[in-house]
Parts: C-alpha cells; structure tokens; sequence
C-alpha cells in the first residue's frame, strides 16, 4: 500500500513537471527546448513574417540606438552561445551586451535601408566601437558580408515570449 502511493506522487510529480515545462518552453530558462517544438523558432521565415505590415502596426519598435555592425566568423559555428544554444551561422541571430536574451531586434543598414530581424543569443561584440554582431546569414541579408562592418541602427521589436504566443 505504501509502495502504491509512491508511485502515484511520483506519477504526479512527473505529470506536474510535463506541464510546467509545456507552458514555459518559450522562456529563457528552457530556450534549448523552444528550437526543438516550435518549428517558426529563429528561422528566416518566422523573421520575413514579423517583417509584414500588418505585425508593424500591431507593435511598438523601441530604438535601442545606432553604431557599427560586424559578424562572426566561421570559425564559432558550432559553438556554444551565452544561453546555451548551439550557434549556427545560418540562423537569424545576433549577439548584443545588454539586451536579454530572446529579444527580437530589427538591425537596419543605414546605407542601403535593407534590414534584418534577429534574435539575441550571445553577449558580444568585444571589439571597442561595435553595437551588435550578426550570424553571417543575418549579415548576408543586410549586404555586409564583403565590407565586414555596417552602420545600422537597432530597434527592439519584442521578445521570443511574445512571438511565440502570436504563432
């Protein structure tokens, strides 16, 4: 009888924690879990649908500021970012020093008017002079892949725990 009651709270318990974790899987603490159930997560086609007008308008972009723009090489594919995700260099994200994590950013070249939605994944850059480095596929998409650097300004747009509810 005993043993029986066991297994039921650990029954529970397990069940409690299954249904925690659904309910928070777009949160910061599970973000290794976000990319594996939500197939819109960080890719160029959740990043080309919140670029339409009708997201524009049903949101508030803060400007966060302007400077200089560069992006990783190569070399950090593979790696592991600040909050734990596996970087790809394909991915629309970026890497900012104070912004939390999760935040989606429109990084717009102030040359060419192209811009990019990101999301923040990595502290960076650590180069005096520089506001923001983008994976190479967000580079590509702002034109800077042979200059290197940008000027560009930043405008937050929201964070992954609000996209994730509108999907």
């Amino acid at each position: 009888m005993k043993h029986e009651k066991q297994v039921i709270n650990l029954s529970f318990v397990i069940a409690l924690m299954l249904a925690t974790l659904s309910v928070n899987t777009s949160g910061s603490i599970f973000s290794g879990i976000t990319e594996r159930y939500n197939p819109f997560y960080s890719s160029a086609e959740a990043a080309q649908q919140s670029s339409s007008p009708l997201n524009k308008e049903s949101r508030t972009n803060t400007l966060v500021g302007e400077g200089k723009a560069s992006f990783y090489a190569n070399q950090f594919h593979g790696r592991t970012t600040a909050n734990g995700e596996t970087f790809n260099i394909n991915k629309l994200t970026a890497a900012h020093p104070s912004l939390p994590f999760g935040t989606w950013v429109r990084v717009t070249n102030m040359r060419t008017g192209k811009d990019v939605v990101v999301r923040i994944n990595d502290r960076g850059p650590f180069v005096k002079g520089r506001i923001i480095d983008l994976s190479i596929g967000a580079a590509k998409e702002l034109g800077i892949l042979k200059t290197g650097t940008a000027q560009v300004k930043l405008e937050t747009i929201g964070s992954s725990n609000r996209r994730s509810s509108a999907s």
